[in-house]
């Protein structure tokens, strides 16, 4: 190894023992945070919140460390990843120690100890963000792209539990458990332990491409079509969706009074249009809340009032597209022209949404 290659080496083994230490001081504030709001510690969490500025103090050096790295080095390929890669997860690892100290400013209010249920609620997003974080970190250290890769896919348990962590925030409000100052309290805390997983998939994101060059693709949303029998309207709306933007999303349909099978008028005109990519079977609309969760939108097709829908998650998005001729809602007889006319108009809608969610991607 040349003597450059080992300043090289040693400049870049500086700036990752940076990252450890840097993490390792935002975990251990963190749990302090947690820990002083669970025990409504005041002393605890006046420590955690001064604390930081020995984070952002590390954050700083640490901008200054990639910038000389830079200016020595004129780093290129995959160094050049890696070092941006680093300054971003400079970044990540600050805005965590924030929501640390949020966390902590939150128990210096309180004015008294959260119910054991919300206390249970507050360590089990604690530790389900933690681990997401460690996870995060360690890939980092061991240049484990896949790791960040599983990682990722952590951050959709912690979004299940902070939607039944909030039902469960409202039945305490509801049963006044909880003062309304320290209800908005609570809901803080657990919006930043929600947001620690936010930034550890940031984190994960930035490792893959620092690793292999690979940039984070177009979010594919998760898309339901529902009408009422599922047998026409919202399986046509899923077939022309998967036909036209099939890397774009994900499409599934189903029907609040599900029928048996699929309207042999529209899979004649399905073949006719070359929409036809096997068999649509009509499927009941799920009924629990976490399989509703894993939908990024619900559309309604027709006149399907919103009401069949018993809870809409907090991060679904419900839309009415009310495309179906009136004849056809009250029963007329399904026609390969109505057909053609209500695929046209799904046709627009679909081309709006998917330029409103990718932009350019979409045409």
């Amino acid at each position: 190894m040349s003597h450059y290659e080992e300043r090289l080496q040693a400049d870049l083994d500086r700036l990752r023992a940076h990252v450890g230490e840097l993490s390792t001081l935002v975990d251990a504030n963190i749990m302090a945070a947690v820990r002083a709001l669970l025990a409504l510690d005041r002393s605890a969490a006046a420590h955690a919140i001064l604390a930081d500025q020995r984070i952002n103090r590390r954050v700083r050096e640490g901008d200054r460390l990639c910038h000389a790295f830079v200016a020595r080095h004129l780093p290129s390929a995959g160094i050049l990843r890696t070092i941006s890669a680093v300054l971003r997860l400079n970044v990540a690892l600050e805005r965590i120690g924030d929501y640390a100290v949020t966390i902590a400013r939150e128990a210096v209010q309180l004015t008294a100890i959260p119910p054991p249920a919300v206390l249970r609620d507050i360590e089990l997003m604690a530790e389900q963000s933690q681990e997401m974080f460690g996870q995060s970190m360690q890939a980092f250290f061991e240049h484990n792209a896949e790791l960040a890769r599983g990682t990722r896919g952590m951050a959709r348990q912690i979004d299940h539990t902070m939607d039944r962590v909030f039902d469960g925030l409202a039945e305490e409000g509801e049963r006044q458990k909880l003062s309304v100052r320290d209800l908005f309290g609570v809901l803080i805390v657990f919006n930043r332990l929600e947001r620690i997983s936010d930034q550890a998939k940031n984190i994960c994101e930035e490792i893959v491409f620092a690793e292999t060059g690979e940039l984070p693709g177009p979010k594919q949303p998760r898309i339901l079509f529902m009408d009422r029998a599922n047998d026409s309207w919202s399986l046509l709306a899923e077939a022309l969706a998967r036909k036209t933007y099939p890397d774009l999303g994900r499409y599934e349909s189903a029907g609040t009074e599900a029928a048996v099978q699929a309207n042999p008028v529209l899979q004649a005109f399905l073949e006719s249009k070359g929409l036809d990519q096997g068999v649509l079977a009509p499927a009941p609309i799920p009924k629990t809340h976490d399989a509703l969760d894993d939908y990024d939108l619900i559309i309604g097709v027709g006149t399907v009032p919103r009401e069949h829908l018993t809870e809409l998650p907090f991060r679904t998005v419900f839309l009415a597209w009310d495309v179906v001729p009136a004849q056809a809602e009250h029963g007329a007889e399904l026609t390969p022209d109505m057909l053609d006319a209500v695929a046209k108009e799904l046709a627009e809608r679909l081309h709006d949404l998917m330029s409103m969610i990718h932009g350019e991607q979409a045409d």
